[in-house]
C-alpha cells in the first residue's frame, strides 16, 4: 500500500462526513487534503485508542518528532510520506501542525474546561489550525479566508461536542464549559449518568444556537472571490449544519445515541453545495 492508499483508506474508514466534500476536488488538492485528514486522525486516535496515557504522551512525543523529520524531508510515516510533498506547494506551517498535537495533548491534560474562553484555546488547536490548513490547500487569494477557515473550523468542532456529548462522556469528559452547567442547573453528574431532562435540553438549545452563530459568523468572513476554491469547506458547513438541525429535532437526544447522516444525504448535501457556489 502506497502512503496516498494509506492516507485514502484511513479517511474512507474513518466514515467522516469530511471526505465527501473531498470528492469534488481535483487529484493532487485531494490527496493532499486526504493526507492531512490522515494525519488528524491519527493522532487524534492516539489519544482515544490509548487507555494508559503515559503510553499516550510517547506516542505524541513521536508524532511531534516525525512532524519535524518531515519537514527537514526525511519522514518515515505513510502520512507523513503523504503529506510532505505538499508542505512547500500549499505553504502548510510546522507550527500548525504541532498545534494539533498540543490540542490532543489537551485531552490528556484536562477533562473540563470552567468556560467557554479555556474551551475556545482547545478548539483553536484541534480544529481552527485545522481549518487554516485546509483553506491553504483549498487555495485562497485573500488573507479574510484564512479567518473564515479558523472560524469555521471552530463551528465544526463546536457541532462535534453536541453530537458526541454521550460517547465523550463515556471517555469521562465533558466539553461543556462548567460555567454553562451551572447555568443551566446541569451536573456534570447528569451529564456522565445520561440523564436526559428538559434543563439538559435547554443546555443544549444554548450550545445549539452559538454553534449555528458561530457558521453564519464564518460565512460572512468568506471574501466573495474565494467562494469557490473554498467550496469544500462550505459543503461540511451544509452537512454539519443539516446534523444540528437533526439533533435539535430529535431534541438534542446525544446522551444515548450518536445522530448522524445517511452517506447517501450527505453526498447530496455535499453536490448541492458544490452547483450552487
Amino acid at each position: 500500500m502506497s502512503p496516498d492508499e494509506y492516507c485514502q483508506h484511513k479517511t474512507v474508514q474513518s466514515g467522516s462526513s469530511f471526505y465527501y466534500s473531498f470528492l469534488f476536488l481535483p487529484p493532487e488538492r485531494r490527496r493532499a487534503i486526504t493526507a492531512l485528514y490522515a494525519f488528524c486522525r491519527e493522532v487524534d486516535d492516539t489519544v482515544d485508542e490509548t487507555s494508559d496515557a503515559s503510553v499516550a504522551r510517547i506516542k505524541l512525543a513521536w508524532w511531534r518528532t516525525e512532524v519535524s523529520a518531515m519537514y527537514k524531508g526525511s519522514p518515515t510515516h505513510p502520512v507523513t510520506q503523504a503529506l510532505q510533498p505538499h508542505v512547500a506547494t500549499y505553504k502548510l506551517e510546522e507550527q500548525h501542525l504541532q498545534a494539533i498535537i498540543d490540542g490532543m495533548e489537551m485531552d490528556l491534560d484536562q477533562s473540563r474546561y470552567l468556560d467557554f474562553a479555556g474551551l475556545q484555546k482547545y478548539c483553536w488547536r484541534v480544529a481552527g489550525v485545522v481549518g487554516i490548513l485546509s483553506a491553504s490547500i483549498f487555495g485562497y487569494t485573500r488573507p479574510e479566508t484564512l479567518a473564515y477557515a479558523e472560524k469555521l473550523g471552530l463551528a465544526f468542532q463546536l457541532t462535534n461536542i453536541i453530537r458526541d456529548v454521550g460517547d465523550d462522556a463515556r471517555k469521562g469528559r465533558i466539553y461543556i464549559p462548567v460555567n454553562e452547567l451551572q447555568q443551566f442547573n446541569v451536573t456534570a453528574a447528569d451529564i456522565l449518568n445520561f440523564r436526559h431532562s428538559e434543563k439538559f435540553e435547554a443546555l443544549m438549545r444554548f450550545q445549539n444556537e452559538r454553534a449555528q452563530r458561530t457558521y453564519d459568523e464564518a460565512l460572512a468572513l468568506l471574501p466573495k472571490e474565494d467562494r469557490r476554491a473554498q467550496r469544500p469547506g462550505l459543503m461540511m458547513a451544509a452537512i454539519y449544519r443539516t446534523l444540528l438541525d437533526e439533533i435539535a429535532r430529535d431534541n438534542f437526544q446525544v446522551l444515548n445515541q450518536r445522530i448522524s447522516l445517511t452517506p447517501l444525504r450527505k453526498l447530496w448535501l455535499a453536490w448541492k453545495t458544490y452547483v450552487r457556489t
